[in-house]
Order: structure tokens, then sequence, then C-alpha cells
């Protein structure tokens, strides 16, 4: 039998960004964290990082310019110590893990990845079982969370809460923040009763954009933080976890057990250095430039751009029925500005901020929308 072979739609998605979009200066892709990826820009950006600095090999994700990078996100997000992980996925469940140690039960949103996302894989591979709060919703509140401790304890057979982890911004809210009040009220709460608490901060410099919030103060709340190399920062895998000295010093036993020890780590270690510099920067003037474009788009017929509540970096558009979607898109894109429908809803569209809107400026783009509201009016004939 013949074998198919089938990608999945974000598969699919993101090979139609990269082949069409590939290194355009001039292209605006409203969809995605950071910059689309392709072979040729990451071998320049390596090639650029070895003529700066220099690759320095690792041995099984020890060492060299991986190194180099935990070093830098530790200091960066105030940590004593960082490690490099190959995948989100493990940096969350290696804290989670660490955390609970004979206390196997975890507190998470109902509407988190780890929650959604990860196959029951705490549950499977580390015997640790999940407490959903928030059903539905991005956050759970203090008033939740205490319920929930209290519930746990007393049972008859009492089970102490290991760990409190808060993804933050919630991508199944289409990238809505845990306010820093709340956030700020559950910690408290966890630290005077002992509990470890871990942020799941993979799109941390989204969040801190939108809120003003640097990093360091959001990692600063909690005892870990993992943020991600590969959604933003150019890197093709990677996440970083950051916590105290004792916390990650034997962490690299674990990554190994678990697979995870890549035997060569050093060039995505260097594409997420080059990444980071000046990111938080070059991000900041691109929420400010959005900001800007969409306060203009609101000025005229036929388009609303929206903000979600404690949004981050992602905007609601609504058109007037008058307006071919189709039509609509396509006159944007001989303006080499990239949207995209959403599946559920082809007549919504939602512009996800990023720093490929910095290169064109606001009033080119703003110029671009109109003239595609124009091109794409229904005819009344």
């Amino acid at each position: 039998m013949r074998a198919i072979h089938t990608k999945s739609k974000e598969a699919k998605k993101t090979a139609l960004a990269t082949s069409e979009l590939s290194d355009a200066d001039t292209s605006v892709i409203f969809r995605g964290d950071g910059e689309p990826k392709t072979p040729e820009n990451m071998l320049r950006q390596l090639a650029e990082f070895h003529a700066e600095v220099g690759l320095e090999a690792d041995n099984y994700s020890l060492g060299g310019t991986v190194a180099k990078l935990e070093q830098r996100f530790a200091e960066m997000l105030g940590k004593e110590a960082a490690i490099f992980m190959p995948t989100g996925t493990l940096a969350n469940h290696l804290a989670i893990r660490k955390h609970c140690g004979i206390n196997p039960r975890a507190i998470v949103q109902e509407q988190s990845h780890i929650y959604n996302d990860t196959g029951d894989g705490l549950t499977q591979l580390s015997g640790i079982s999940l407490v959903p709060l928030a059903m539905g919703r991005p956050y759970f509140t203090l008033a939740e969370l205490k319920e929930a401790i209290a519930k746990s304890a007393s049972g008859r057979v009492a089970n102490v809460i290991g760990t409190v982890v808060i993804e933050s911004p919630v991508r199944r809210h289409k990238g809505q923040v845990v306010p820093y009040d709340e956030m700020k009220s559950i910690v408290d709460f966890c630290r005077e009763r002992s509990i470890p608490t871990h942020l799941d901060g993979a799109r941390l410099y989204m969040m801190s954009a939108a809120t003003g919030i640097k990093p360091g103060q959001y990692a600063a709340l909690f005892d870990t933080v993992y943020v991600s190399l590969f959604k933003y920062l150019g890197a093709p895998v990677g996440a970083i976890l950051a916590g105290t000295s004792e916390f990650i010093s034997d962490l690299f036993h674990h990554r190994r057990m678990f697979g995870g020890a890549l035997a060569s780590a050093y060039m995505g270690a260097a594409l997420a250095l080059k990444g980071i510099e000046g990111f938080e920067e070059r991000f900041a003037a691109a929420m400010d430039q959005a900001t800007s474009l969409f306060t203009s788009l609101n000025t005229l017929s036929g388009i609303k751009v929206g903000r979600f509540e404690n949004g981050s970096n992602i905007f609601p558009v609504e058109l007037n029925p008058s307006i071919e979607v189709d039509a609509f898109i396509s006159a944007l894109r001989r303006h080499s500005v990239f949207v995209y429908p959403d599946e559920a809803e082809p007549r919504r569209i939602y512009l996800t901020v990023n720093t490929t809107i910095l290169r064109q400026n606001k009033d080119d783009l703003s110029e671009a929308f109109e003239d595609a509201l124009t091109q794409s009016q229904k005819s009344t004939s």
C-alpha cells in the first residue's frame, strides 16, 4: 500500500508563510509572534553570529554557546541560573515535576497549553495529577485558588498541592494576559504557604510589551519561569527554564533522562542569542506602531480593529458586510501586507503583531488598508 503523507493545518500555515513570503524586506505578516524563519535567513544569522562572537560547540547541550545562552537569560530574567531545554513542553514538565516532589498535584488553568496540548504527559510520565481551574476562561482568581487548595487538602486522604502554574499570555484566549495584580496576589498567597510557583511565560516578551511591565519583574514573582526561544527569537527549537541555582543545578540529568539532551544545540542557541539582542526594544516599537496604525484604521469606513480585555499582541478585526474578504486579503497582498481569515469565522481576521510591522511605515500601511477596503467593496448594481 502506498503511504500517504499529510501535513497538519499548522504545518501547512507555516509552509505557506515561509514559501510565499521568504525574506522580502517589505512584507508585513500579521501572523505569528516572530518573523518567518527561512533556511536562507537562519544561515545568514548564524554566519553573522560566528563572525561577531564565534560559535562554540556544546557536549550534549552542556557548555559552549549553550552555556552563554543560559547565562544571558538568567541575567535578563533576574534569576540565579537557567538551563536550555529542547522544547517548552519539557521545560514546563521538568519544572512542575521538581516543584511537586512528593506532592504530585499541580494547579493549572483549564485553558492552558499544559492541560490541553501535552497528552497528559505529566500524569503518564511523572504521576502528577493536574487540577484545572477557570473553565473556559483565561485565568483563575485568588478566591478560586484558595477554594481548590482547601478542597484538595480536606479530603479523607489529603492531597497537598505541589505547585501552582500560571500561563500568560494564554494563546487559547487570543493572547490575553493574567492581570499583574491578580498574578501577584496568587503568588504572594502561595509563597506564604510555601507552595512553589511556575510561570509558563513562553510569550513573556509579548506580555511585557503589552503591559509595560518588564520581563524581569514578572519573572521575579515566580520560583521558576519558562521562555520560548523559537516562537519569536529566530531559533529553530528550544526553551529556557530559569530559577535558583539549587533548583537548576541537577536538571541536566532529568533532561537527559527524558531524551532531551540534544547532542549538538549550539547553533540553535546562537540564533536565540542573536535574536534576543535588542528584541525588547524592537517589539515595543512594533506595538507602538500597531497602536498608531489601528487608531488610524478605525477612522476608515468598513473596518473596525478591536482589542481584547487584557490583550497582548493579537487584535480582532471586523469587516463591514459590504467588504469581500477574499478581495480585501488579495488587495493587501499587493501591498506586501499579509492577513489571514479565521478558519471558524471566515469574516473575522486576527492581526498578530510582530516585528515585521516595522518593515513599512505607519502611513504606508494605513494607505494599503484604505486601498484594500476600496478595492474589495461589493458591487451594489
